[in-house]
């Protein structure tokens, strides 16, 4: 099992004339890799996930895993608000070399905390593979709180923790004090802080841009060093603030296009981001690319 710290980076899904680029996907995965990211996340939300078939999914994974060294951690990410179907989808992934399982609340219905609570511990009964819990509110319209997060920590199967619900520091405390979780940051802005208070990493979506940065920031973290991990932070805000000044993916994979990485291309409903954006963002990836 992998050990769930450090920047893993929840991949964007190439396109190319409104097919998956597979090769794209394959040489962004391994430049990934040799850029520093300690693993990466198929079909995350930032993936576009929802717009992919399971046939594409499951392809895109696998150009990924073939793509990445032998050992490489590669998660995949499953969601939806139809138990059955979830089971269905972890259990078709047992025999493939996958790190962990990345697994939403179940959006738009909104169940009670006992509905996640089995909704999770019946996926990871149909899985074996790790899982990751993904708490992320204002997508999923439901929070998974901190007693049913504490109450999956005891089955060893739920290995880490995606936090994304919105900076509350008296709860991501409790998390990473009070559970044998692995805390990762879902918030790219809070990677500092939630690194200073105990936390394990992240998995940023806006590391797709110098993941070594990210990765030097919490080095200087663990060794104590916060004055030039603060410096880093300083100097990655400006990208983080515009990376998601537009719905996510756009301007990631904007600037992805602009390092000849993949074409800019999203699927419906997502749209690429707008000149203006792309525009400050050519003055901000040279800045960034100088440090």
């Amino acid at each position: 099992m992998t050990g769930f710290s450090g920047i893993w980076v929840p991949m964007v899904t190439p396109f190319f004339n409104g097919q998956v680029d597979l090769a794209a996907a394959s040489r962004l995965a391994k430049h990934l890799e040799e850029q520093g990211a300690d693993g990466l996340i198929v079909c995350g939300t930032t993936g576009e996930s929802a717009t992919l078939s399971q046939t594409e999914q499951h392809q895109l994974l696998a150009a990924v895993i073939q793509a990445v060294s032998k050992n490489y951690p590669v998660a995949f990410g499953i969601s939806g608000n139809n138990t059955a179907e979830v089971i269905e989808a972890a259990a078709a992934l047992n025999d493939i070399p996958i790190a962990a399982l990345l697994v939403s609340a179940p959006y738009y219905v909104r169940p009670s905390q006992s509905g996640i609570l089995q909704h999770f511990e019946a996926i990871a009964a149909a899985s074996r593979h790790p899982v990751i819990i993904y708490n992320i509110p204002y997508r999923t319209g439901v929070a998974i709180e901190l007693a049913t997060i504490k109450a999956l920590s005891l089955n060893p199967q739920f290995a880490a923790i995606k936090e994304s619900g919105g900076g509350q520091i008296e709860a991501i405390y409790q998390i990473i004090n009070e559970t044998p979780l692995k805390f990762l940051s879902g918030e790219d802005h809070l990677i500092f802080i939630t690194s200073c208070m105990g936390g394990h990493g992240a998995i940023a979506a806006a590391a797709h841009i110098r993941p070594d940065l990210y990765k030097k920031m919490l080095r200087y973290i663990q060794e104590g060093n916060l004055a030039a991990a603060r410096i880093i932070d300083l100097q990655l805000r400006p990208l983080i603030k515009l990376l998601f000044s537009e719905p996510n993916p756009a301007v990631i994979k904007a600037a992805l296009a602009m390092q000849g990485l993949i074409h800019d291309e999203l699927r419906l409903p997502m749209t690429p981001a707008s000149a203006e954006t792309k525009s400050k963002l050519s003055t901000l990836l040279a800045e960034i690319s100088a440090i």
